[in-house]
Formats: structure tokens, sequence, C-alpha cells
């Protein structure tokens, strides 16, 4: 039996000190933290069990438990990634992988409201934070909003930034949507992961004054983030009297 009061004891001391521990630290075993807290194996083991759900511990069959490396939480709602970063005080900076002026491809026109072939201006950056990859984003977006986009260096330069200053262009509306994948043979070297491991992908288009002006596929590593979210009932005006829940982006 686990006795629920220590259990809840002996998780919130671990949440404490783990938060004092560098990334890759080892964590006591279940049966040294048994003698050590006064608890059973049992109890010690859902502790463990526990704070490895939450993402605090990595468990490696073997070897034991270690402290993980944070999840960054993504908030649903229309910013960059530099501004995502900046915001927990994280540097953002890109390695760029591609600019160039393209024809639109079938998927990117429709996406964008085009003409197949019209001209686009087609970005790939691989999204540090700290100097570590987080994402890779694929961004298209229509050439003639952004004219000379092609010959700015992105390195050190946020997207949206450079909308903003050099096009006046903000974007007030998004629509976003999130799936599971498996990371491409060509990414996971670019993300530092192994092939065949699970990621999101967030695919996004955004625009003004009902005009689609970006369209971005993000991919992100499954065990670096997290996804927030505000929900709110939808009102039965709204949902014509079923119940439903919104996600306000």
């Amino acid at each position: 039996m686990v006795d629920r009061s220590k259990f809840r004891t002996l998780v919130d001391e671990l949440r404490r000190e783990i938060e004092a521990l560098p990334v890759g630290s080892s964590v006591p075993s279940e049966r040294a933290l048994a003698v050590d807290s006064g608890v059973s194996r049992m109890t010690a083991r859902r502790a463990l069990d526990e704070l490895t759900r939450e993402g605090r511990l990595v468990r490696e069959v073997g070897r034991g438990s270690f402290v993980a490396r944070p999840a960054v939480n993504l908030p649903l709602h229309l910013t960059g990634f530099t501004e995502d970063m900046a915001s927990r005080g994280i540097e953002a900076s890109s390695r760029v992988l591609r600019i160039a002026e393209e024809q639109a491809d079938a998927r990117a026109a429709e996406s964008l409201g085009l003409a197949e072939g019209s001209p686009v201006i087609r970005l790939d950056r691989v999204r540090l934070a700290d100097g570590r990859p987080m994402a890779i984003e694929r961004t298209t977006l229509d050439a003639a909003v952004v004219p000379g986009l092609a010959d700015v260096d992105f390195a050190g330069r946020s997207l949206y930034g450079e909308l903003e200053h050099r096009y006046g262009v903000l974007f007030d509306a998004g629509e976003q949507t999130i799936r599971a994948a498996i990371v491409r043979p060509e990414d996971a070297a670019q993300l530092e992961v192994d092939e065949g491991s699970a990621v999101l992908e967030f695919v996004r288009v955004s625009g003004r004054g009902g005009r689609s002006i970006e369209r971005t596929v993000s991919t992100y590593p499954g065990d670096r983030f997290e996804l927030s979210a505000q929900i709110a009932p939808v009102t039965a005006q709204e949902s014509g009297g079923r119940s439903a829940l919104r996600v306000r982006h």
C-alpha cells in the first residue's frame, strides 16, 4: 500500500531538490529513497514515476533516474519563436538552411490564396535557444508582399520583426494545426535527436486584413516542449445548445 501523505511529502521534497540540481544529475534509486525517507519501496517508486510523468526526471533502464532538461511551454498564440523565447529570458538565434525566391507549389498556393507557380519566398531555419537546436521552421511567404526579403540575413534576426519594420506587416489572424509525427531523417541530425524520434509539427497560416501571407511548418522534438491553451465554455447561443470547449488563441 502507498501512504498518500508520505507519498506527497516525498514528491514535494524531491521537486525542491531537483530544482537545485543541474540537468543530468542522478537522483537516488527507489531503494535508497525508501531507506533515507523511511517509506516503502512502492511509495518511493510511485514518487519517481510521478516526477518522470511531470518531465522533471528521465529514467534509463539499468542506469537510474536523472534530472531532465525542462520542457519549454508553448502557449497557443500568434507570436514568433524569437518573441516566445525572449519572454522566457532565452536567447533565440537561427541557422539558415535555405532562403530563396521560388515558385509556389500546390500546397503553398492553396494556403496563401495564390495561383500555383506564383513567386514566394522560402525560408528554412533551425531555431536555436541559447545555442541548442529546438525546432526547424520552413516558412513560405507571398513574395509580392515582401520584395527583397530573400536578401536578408536571418541568422540573428526575427522574421516577424523584419516583416513589421521593413514592410509594415503585422499579422492580425492565423490558423494553426498541431499534429504528431516522426522526425524526417534529414531533420534528425539538425535537431540532435535519434532517427525515428517523435516530433510535434505546427502548421500555421497567418495573415492580415483577410489576406494570407505566411505559411510555416515548425517541427519540434516531442520531449522538449509542452503545449498550453486557455479554454472557455462555448455559450449556448454559439454552440446551438451543445456543450463544447473552445481554444482561445
